[in-house]
């Protein structure tokens, strides 16, 4: 997807939705909760697949490179319910993630270079070391609190849009 069309296609879907006041502050969930801060990269849209309505928009923090993909949501104690982790991977392939350090039940969304989610594994437990793939080939994994796809209605085929 190119990204001026990335751009307009989140534009689109936030002006779909009545806009969600997440009062973001770079600190507010670090020293106060434990764990690292948040970094405010951009927003992410959840697209319905049937008519490409707005779901849902969070705050996301972006890991594209190595470090911070190994990294994650390690060692939070606490992940707002608007907020999220956009890992982007070079390339699509099977991706494999696992809970060791990660204090957060979470929602692990895996989608492909267009944006298509391809699978969801849902209430990941904390803390544990047993692998998580997303079955089939994806570019992109969102990271969300444990139970949002449930809450939200966020099914396999629906997409991801996001902005930096």
């Amino acid at each position: 997807m190119k990204s001026g069309r990335k751009i307009i296609s989140v534009m689109m879907a936030v002006a779909a939705i009545p806009l969600i006041a997440v009062g973001y502050s770079p600190q507010r969930a670090s020293q106060t909760q434990g764990g690292p801060a948040f970094r405010d990269d951009g927003q992410l849209v959840f697209l319905k697949e049937s008519t490409n309505a707005a779901i849902r928009m969070i705050q996301i923090e972006i890991a594209d490179n190595d470090a911070e993909r190994t990294q994650g949501l390690m060692y939070r104690h606490y992940m707002p319910e608007n907020d999220g982790m956009l890992f982007i991977f070079g390339k699509e392939e099977v991706q494999a993630f696992w809970m060791k350090n990660t204090f957060i039940p979470l929602d692990m969304v895996f989608a492909d270079k267009s944006g298509k989610i391809v699978s969801i594994y849902p209430d990941a437990q904390p803390l544990t070391e047993t692998t998580i793939t997303s079955g089939k080939p994806a570019k992109y994994v969102v990271e969300v609190n444990g139970g949002f796809c449930a809450a939200n209605g966020v099914d396999v085929g629906d997409k991801i849009v996001y902005e930096r």
